[in-house]
């Protein structure tokens, strides 16, 4: 029998943000990151959806005793889809993978009542960082769609709960690589 295991894509890389001991870098083919928001967030978050000839890179880790109930609380908003046969991995033995995503219908652009948190964002570029290098920060701008987004940036007073302090560097290269995609960044009032 395989050993269940769940593919982040997004502050599930950070392992910072949760206490998964077994992980492994991984790589899921035919889906991409996209920001989107439900009727049960207030602000935008990363989903993922099916994109024909893209891979994204994240982390697997295993899901203890079977047990998805923690999971599901933390992604209340989205819905589990099996994904065994196109992730790849270094996991030495036989596992289930499922990815978390919004379905379809359940989510809508982000908008200036619904934004991305910059928290956020920097916290997941964060875990990309460590986990991929810098390379790997470029990929995962390169295939998430909707940098048309707003960027709230609550730095100074972040409101993602599980937001993550960074050095200089760090927040420079999410600054750097938000110019590069022509995101707008908008101020917390």
């Amino acid at each position: 029998m395989a050993d269940p295991f769940f593919f982040g894509y997004g502050s599930l890389v950070n392992r910072a943000t949760h206490d998964f001991a077994e992980a492994y870098t991984a790589r899921l083919t035919g889906w991409r990151r996209v920001w989107r928001h439900t009727a049960l967030r207030p602000v935008a978050f990363l989903t993922a959806e099916p994109a024909e000839g893209v891979e994204i890179d994240g982390l697997i880790a295993a899901v203890p005793g079977n047990d998805w109930t923690a999971l599901d609380a933390r992604e209340h908003a989205y819905d589990r889809n099996h994904v065994t046969e196109i992730t790849r991995h270094g996991v030495p033995r036989a596992v289930a993978i499922q990815v978390y995503a919004i379905p379809d219908g359940k989510h809508g652009r982000p908008d200036e009542t619904h934004p991305v948190l910059l928290s956020y964002l920097d916290t997941v570029v964060q875990g990309y960082l460590r986990e991929f290098g810098e390379a790997g920060v470029t990929r995962f701008f390169e295939t998430t769609a909707g940098w048309d987004a707003p960027i709230l940036d609550d730095r100074r007073d972040p409101v993602y709960p599980r937001h993550q302090q960074l050095h200089g560097d760090e927040r420079a290269l999410v600054d750097e690589r938000l110019r590069d995609v022509g995101a707008r960044v908008i101020q917390r009032i």
